[in-house]
């Protein structure tokens, strides 16, 4: 494995550590940046574990011992961003669990920018760019993530509607005919209506996006997926970086479609923008 993947690799085996690793595995998370000028006595004094541990730790993540992994984790920092998704505990205090939610947002969404399939992009861009009609469908945590998306699409001069109501999904998918685009947005991609929702609205005719986890029930329906994969603690919390990144993806669509359309679409949008002037104040001049 690539060693940029380091710093995720070792999150996602925090629960196979033994207690002594894991104490090494969590300092090196806190501040993998300064991990990396750290002796092996300073590192394990920090952990409170022994030097033997440390090298056992490294082993653990293919390194040959200590300098070798100091090598693997710089080139991890290098190859992305040095924040780290760490869960929220229940002692946390607002700068901790601040922290790891600003951090793994960031994280996230620099994973999901190197992952982002630009072939996938333009094909769903060919599909909204020529529908008569789209719809966004999303329940729970991602029904705001669709109206944001209506919110922005309107100004296409499309027909465009966002629903979080199951029943309407189902109306609209049983309603819908060839020409109409209906984008569905889950975390999970495992919730049973939006696969039904999806199934029906391709019997009709419709093309069905997804922005949702990739080999899920949902994707398997959809016409063209874009995949969203975050690990997210969700038995206890709310979703949070997976609902951001389905924003960021919005916005990339939203903006391919902008620049298809091409300059002569751009009074159009300006008109639009030049209609909210009268509704604020001015900006304060400053001296």
């Amino acid at each position: 494995m690539a060693s940029h993947d380091l710093l995720e690799r070792i999150r996602e085996r925090l629960d196979e550590l033994n207690r002594s690793e894991r104490k090494v595995a969590d300092v090196i998370l806190q501040d993998p940046a300064t991990a990396t000028g750290l002796s092996i006595a300073t590192l394990a004094q920090a952990a409170s574990v022994s030097e033997p541990t440390v090298n056992r730790f490294c082993r653990t993540f293919n390194a040959k011992g200590y300098p070798d992994f100091k090598i693997k984790l710089a080139q991890s920092l290098a190859g992305g961003t040095p924040y780290v998704s760490r869960n929220v505990e229940r002692d946390d205090d607002a700068a901790s669990y601040g922290d790891k939610i600003f951090g793994a947002t960031i994280a996230a969404l620099d994973d999901a920018r190197r992952a982002l399939d630009s072939r996938l992009v333009e094909r769903a861009v060919d599909y909204l760019i020529q529908a008569k009609q789209i719809s966004f469908f999303g329940l729970g945590a991602s029904g705001p993530v669709a109206q944001d998306a209506q919110h922005k699409f309107f100004r296409f001069n499309l027909p465009v509607i966002a629903y979080e109501d199951v029943l309407m999904q189902r109306m609209v998918a049983a309603a819908s005919h060839t020409g109409d685009v209906i984008v569905i947005i889950s975390y999970t991609g495992r919730t049973r209506e939006l696969v039904e929702i999806a199934k029906l609205a391709r019997e009709n005719g419709a093309v069905v996006l997804g922005i949702t986890a990739p080999d899920s029930p949902l994707a398997a329906e959809c016409t063209e997926t874009l995949s969203v994969v975050t690990p997210e603690d969700t038995d206890v919390y709310m979703p949070m970086t997976s609902r951001m990144i389905h924003l960021a993806l919005i916005d990339v669509l939203a903006t391919g479609v902008t620049l298809r359309r091409g300059e002569d679409f751009l009074p159009h949008l300006k008109k639009i923008k030049d209609s909210l002037k009268a509704t604020r104040f001015p900006p304060s001049e400053t001296e």
